[in-house]
């Protein structure tokens, strides 16, 4: 049966990314200054405006958030008042309050750890359980074998399409081209065969360019470069600025806002999301955190051959350290049980908010290279290393022949 699925990626132009971006370099000096800092900040961006909100609780540092806003805004190119929006020219506005002392209560100390005596707390189980999660909410892990990445394939090569077009512009092969732009990818699955059937992208450009080069240069300089050629038919679609030019872009075309890429930023739509967004957000927001945790999980099934898909669901209750549920699926892909998969997760790896942001080290300035490209799929990101491929190995091993004495 022929299926179609489709993704998209947006550049670090794109005015919503570079309110991410604007989010998370602003979280990202808070942690490089104070460590345990509580950032949950958002942006806003329009012609020449950038608002900055949100609650920040911080006992020593002191961010420069016009700074912070105006070297986020250069570094990823706009830097000419002709943009409509540009790192000189730009009024910054901050409007910043401390965390509420009602969610800072349940995070500081977990409702397990409140009820725990001394001596409770002391036993080296409990060591991670005084955090608890900062809001309630689902959580989404996922990781596939049908690339390298373990990331489903329509969305790796719509970040491969972005990315390539901020090298272009960057390095001045395209010197035309302005930072924003978008890309999509359509695959299609037919039986054991696997190829492209469109590919769509719209990027800002200079104004005196013709759109026969913009579309020859997207073919030859990036799409190239990007899709594999055996991914390639004859009948593969290509619409290249199909809406005719694309001159006035970035926040003077369109308003920016803080987390509303979700589906960019994790899967392309391949599988469920929890509706959180991750930008601005430290980790002790399990909306960042936990999604982060239960992509490491999934990666890891797979990684070790215990399943070529798996889903990973966790959900939270504010306030709690432990989680209220936790759900693996594998679409039919494992040689176990789904439940069986779960009771190996419980057992090797802990979703407590404290044990999370210890064992994947989250408490560090990364968080700004995550804005744009996909927060999945990159190798520099403790989230997707795979190190617990040959516990899980072992564990399965051990597994399988119980489950053979139950056949």
């Amino acid at each position: 049966m022929r299926q179609y699925y489709t993704s998209e990626s947006v550049s670090e132009g794109h005015p919503d990314k570079l309110a991410d971006f604007i989010s998370d370099s602003i979280l990202d000096e808070f942690l490089r200054q104070e460590p345990t800092s509580r950032v949950a900040c958002e942006t806003l961006v329009t012609t020449g405006l950038a608002l900055v909100a949100g609650e920040i609780s911080a006992r020593e540092a002191y961010v420069d958030i016009s700074r912070v806003v105006r070297e986020a805004v250069r570094s990823v190119g706009y830097t000419r008042a002709k943009y409509g929006f540009d790192a000189d020219s730009v009024s910054v506005m901050t409007t910043i309050d401390e965390q509420s002392p009602d969610i800072a209560q349940g995070v500081n100390y977990s409702e397990e750890w409140r009820e725990m005596s001394e001596a409770e707390r002391a036993l080296p189980q409990n060591r991670f359980s005084m955090i608890g999660a900062g809001d309630q909410g689902l959580m989404f892990g996922y990781a596939t074998d049908e690339t390298p990445e373990l990331m489903p394939l329509p969305i790796t090569l719509a970040h491969g399409l972005t990315r390539r077009l901020a090298q272009v512009r960057k390095d001045g092969t395209l010197d035309y081209l302005r930072p924003d732009a978008k890309a999509q990818v359509t695959i299609v699955r037919d039986g054991g065969e696997v190829w492209v059937d469109t590919v769509v992208i719209s990027t800002q450009h200079r104004e005196d360019v013709e759109q026969a080069r913009i579309r020859a240069d997207m073919l030859s300089h990036v799409i190239q470069h990007v899709v594999p050629q055996e991914l390639l038919r004859e009948e593969t679609k290509y619409f290249i600025n199909p809406s005719g030019k694309f001159v006035i872009g970035g926040p003077h075309g369109d308003t920016g806002l803080t987390g509303r890429k979700i589906i960019v930023d994790t899967y392309g739509g391949a599988v469920p999301h929890g509706g959180g967004a991750f930008s601005g957000k430290d980790p002790t927001k399990v909306d960042r955190s936990a999604a982060y945790y239960a992509r490491y999980i999934a990666k890891n099934l797979v990684a070790a051959g215990l399943a070529r898909r798996a889903l990973v669901e966790v959900a939270y209750a504010i306030g709690r350290a432990n989680p209220v549920s936790l759900r693996v699926e594998s679409f039919g892909t494992s040689t176990v049980s789904d439940e069986q998969l779960a009771a190996l997760v419980r057992a090797h790896f802990d979703a407590r908010p404290q044990a999370i942001i210890a064992n994947l080290d989250l408490l560090r300035p990364i968080y700004a290279q995550t804005a744009a490209y996909g927060h999945f799929g990159r190798p520099e990101f403790p989230w997707e290393q795979t190190d617990k491929v040959e516990e899980l190995r072992a564990a399965l091993t051990e597994l399988r022949p119980a489950v053979g004495r139950s056949s």
